[in-house]
């Protein structure tokens, strides 16, 4: 793998200040340039390798106010990031999150998705245009279909949504294993732009067809469960951190999953779901320094599936 990860240590101490967690890793992990990026394959546009899954941060917006999810992008774009990863839930929450994401300091920097989950053509459509509405943009920069939600009918939607210019790219999504047969069929036979799907140290069926699969396909790959929805980390408390995880610039148990992620070539970004800024920073940094090598990354696994 030969993905350019270069960054000044001033550079990401101050991207680390910005959210004053500064510190979180040795000195090596802050010999690179910036966040590092992947290509999507149809277009060759480049994107940052480690995202915001937003979905709780806001689903809180009526409750907390847009403060929490604007001080998390902000995090996530000073170490780097800018993709962010949505689901349309309530129309308060959903407006609270479009005047966040087009604040003057962070319009230009997203890369912005969005979900349909809704059953039958016209209530798909009308699910996506309200997002237009709340998210205020004309054009979204990826619609998926959410967990292959009424496929047959949301498919030619945003098929029509592209064309029109109203999304830049397309896909679908699954999260959990008893979807992949279904995936996996729908791939064989039309090519979206995009697909995401649950992968993790924890996790890791996806290694045997779907990355595969994608990669032959030519599509970018999202990732979402990085931390199996928050039970990893409960799995591990009180379990030490191998001493050997120094030798690829790691320095907690969310930065070991999400460097055995990112070290697969075929991994376009990785979503990490969080409320806290200092959170999303150390998880964002994780793309910084060594990666672990497969020599590693079998050790990951042993290590991981003794626990």
């Amino acid at each position: 793998m030969t993905d350019p990860f270069s960054m000044t240590r001033r550079d990401a101490l101050a991207a680390l200040s910005a959210v004053g967690v500064a510190g979180l890793g040795p000195a090596s992990v802050f010999a690179q340039q910036t966040m590092p990026r992947r290509p999507v394959p149809t277009t060759g546009e480049m994107l940052p390798v480690v995202g915001l899954g937003s979905s709780k941060v806001v689903s809180e917006v009526s409750e907390n106010g847009t403060g929490p999810v604007a001080a998390v992008l902000r995090a996530l774009t000073a170490a780097g990031g800018g993709v962010v990863d949505s689901w349309p839930r309530d129309p308060v929450d959903d407006a609270g999150f479009g005047e966040v994401i087009n604040l003057p300091d962070l319009k230009d920097e997203l890369f912005v998705t969005t979900k349909i989950d809704s059953t039958g053509k016209q209530a798909g459509i009308d699910q996506f245009r309200q997002t237009q509405e709340l998210y205020q943009r004309d054009t979204i920069d990826l619609v998926q279909i959410f967990s292959l939600t009424d496929l047959e009918t949301q498919w030619p939607n945003l098929k029509d949504w592209k064309e029109e210019g109203s999304a830049r790219y397309i896909g679908v999504t699954v999260s959990e294993y008893g979807r992949y047969d279904q995936l996996i069929e729908f791939l064989g036979r039309e090519t979206p732009d995009f697909v995401q799907m649950n992968y993790s140290i924890t996790e890791r069926r996806a290694e045997e067809r779907l990355l595969p699969m994608a990669a032959d396909l030519g599509l970018a790959v999202l990732l979402n469960r990085p931390f199996m929805n928050g039970a990893y980390f409960g799995r591990l408390e009180g379990v030490p951190l191998p001493e050997w995880t120094s030798e690829f610039d790691c320095t907690s148990w969310a930065q070991f999953s999400l460097k055995y992620i990112l070290a697969h070539p075929t991994i376009t970004c990785v979503f990490t779901e969080t409320s806290n800024p200092a959170h999303m920073t150390e998880n964002a940094h994780a793309a910084y320094g060594r990666m672990p090598d497969e020599n590693h990354r079998r050790l990951m696994r042993e290590y991981i599936d003794q626990v």
